[in-house]
């Protein structure tokens, strides 16, 4: 089946209860060439057949992939990008399922790739600005803010959020091979997806890449992750630093971001 061009991949593990896939549907048929494609992580709930359901009645909008068994969010979204470039489309992105970051900022955000042709991609951007409603829980907020400010030091790129869960991308040589291997980190692919990026970008990662600050994003109750879960990440991190995350890792001599938000 052919694709829109734009699809958007949404990793789902057990969201039963909380996946409102109508609203992917009316966003869908609001905006005709944007597409999504759910990604069921083996789920042992009943998040499968509601994606499946989905899919059947809205061909033209919803594709539905199956993982036999959960391999984590990581390969999910990997799984689900090289599906998106395989059959044709422009632009590839991946969005949470809880729409903590709700659909209507995907529209900003293409936007904004699509107006810098230069752009690989443009990455939504959870920063506390006056006009903006930002809500997180303010201890994961903190511990949040020091994983990031770490890991922007570590790629050596003044990027601000690097954990956001919603991202596109334009569908280019750089980001196929980006996603040519598994991720070896489960935690925070997300940096290693960008650390991949930067090293293909011979030194222009810092002008192809743009972050996009949300105006709304909410903390979504029955969220997966933890904050003990920033102590796997950390080590995650290390491993990327050590260069053991998809290749060498190249520091370059761009300043690292300093403590922000």
């Amino acid at each position: 089946m052919t694709c829109r061009p734009t699809v958007v991949v949404v990793p789902c593990y057990n969201e039963e209860r909380r996946l409102e896939i109508d609203r992917f549907v009316a966003y869908g048929r609001a905006n005709e060439g944007i597409g999504f494609l759910c990604v069921d992580d083996g789920s042992k709930d009943g998040t499968g057949r509601i994606l499946a359901a989905a899919a059947e009645e809205n061909p033209d909008l919803i594709r539905f992939k199956a993982c036999p068994v959960n391999r984590g969010k990581a390969e999910a979204v990997r799984a689900g990008l090289r599906d998106a470039i395989g059959c044709g489309a422009r632009t590839a992105g991946y969005w949470d399922a809880d729409l903590a970051t709700p659909l209507e900022e995907l529209s900003g955000m293409l936007r904004v790739l699509e107006a810098n042709e230069h752009l690989i991609g443009v990455l939504g951007s959870r920063v506390r600005l006056l006009g903006r409603t930002i809500h997180r829980d303010p201890l994961r907020h903190y511990v949040g803010r020091v994983f990031a400010t770490v890991a922007s030091f570590r790629l050596g790129v003044p990027v601000y959020d690097t954990q956001c869960g919603a991202k596109l991308f334009r569908v280019q040589r750089v980001l196929e091979q980006a996603l040519e291997r598994p991720f070896l980190t489960r935690w925070i692919f997300d940096v290693e997806l960008l650390a991949r990026l930067r090293d293909s970008c011979d030194g222009e990662f810092v002008r192809r890449v743009e972050e996009y600050p949300l105006r709304t994003w909410t903390d979504v109750e029955g969220s997966k992750l933890r904050v003990r879960d920033f102590l796997f990440a950390a080590l995650d991190l290390a491993r990327i630093s050590r260069g053991k995350a998809g290749g060498p890792i190249h520091h370059h001599s761009e300043p690292a971001s300093t403590i922000r938000g």
